[in-house]
């Protein structure tokens, strides 16, 4: 029999409207309890890790974490239904603590989504600093295709991706930035939306990306893969994400192809 390690991590997620006083509904999956006006929606996943129960499997009964959340955390968001995104720092950290509090195995991290595309985090290992995920898109079109192989080597490799016209793609873009927890109220998505916007959206929206981008040129570019799309999108991100003020620092770029295939980078 395989020595397998023990240790596993196990992420949950909770979603509510954040209404800190409404009783909980029955449905969870779409949010528990649900809005009944215009508000604040969140995604509430937790990760824990540690070594399951031998005869259960279980790490922790999820119910316990959902009773956590919404005992521990809920609470500090209702306060905060109007507050922007970047004054949640300690609101985050708070609710990290709690629920390291409540829960019987380590909590790893904790993420808040305030939209289905934004998120915040935080890790317990680095509670100095939050994590700020945000999602774009843009369509462009492609032909994977190399030009030391010949062209039957080509389809068989890349199939229909190799049609010579190219296919075109709507591409998801998940930008994942660092900044001190407690700075965040110093920090603008607004500039961060425009560095995104300046650096990729502008350069690869609407374009053929072999035909009209430097970095995927036929012939000189890399071959446009959705792992070498994200790979250039967070070298040409490094820098102005940098000059964004508030000691920000990219973490990653996830580029989704399709819904069932993205790449991220750094792995």
């Amino acid at each position: 029999m395989l020595s397998l390690p023990v240790e596993t991590l196990l992420r949950r997620t909770v979603r509510f409207g954040a209404r800190p006083d409404a009783p909980r509904g029955p449905n969870g999956f779409a949010a528990s309890p649900a809005l009944d006006a215009p508000g604040r929606f969140v995604e509430c996943s937790v990760e824990c890790r540690g070594e399951p129960d031998p005869r259960s499997g279980y790490l922790i009964n999820i119910k316990t974490i959902d009773d956590a959340v919404h005992e521990r955390v809920r609470p500090l968001l209702g306060p905060a239904r109007d507050a922007r995104p970047g004054d949640l720092g300690p609101v985050l950290r708070s609710a990290l603590d709690a629920l390291a509090a409540a829960l019987p195995v380590a909590v790893d991290r904790l993420e808040l989504a305030l939209s289905p595309y934004h998120a915040i985090a935080m890790t317990a290992a680095d509670p100095q600093l939050a994590e700020l995920l945000l999602q774009f898109d843009f369509a462009a079109s492609h032909r994977l295709h190399v030009a030391g192989w010949d062209d039957a080597t080509n389809r068989r490799h890349f199939g229909k991706c190799n049609n010579p016209n190219g296919h075109g793609h709507n591409y998801r873009l998940e930008v994942r930035v660092g900044l001190p927890a407690d700075r965040m109220g110093e920090f603008s998505i607004d500039a961060l939306e425009r560095a995104v916007q300046g650096a990729v959206i502008d350069r690869f929206d609407h374009k053929h990306l072999n035909l009209d981008t430097a970095e995927f040129a036929d012939g000189s570019g890399l071959n446009p893969s959705v792992e070498n799309i994200a790979r250039v999108c967070y070298g040409l991100l490094t820098g102005p994400v940098a000059a964004i003020p508030g000691a920000v620092a990219l973490r990653s770029v996830r580029v989704w192809e399709t819904d069932r295939t993205s790449s991220r980078y750094p792995a």
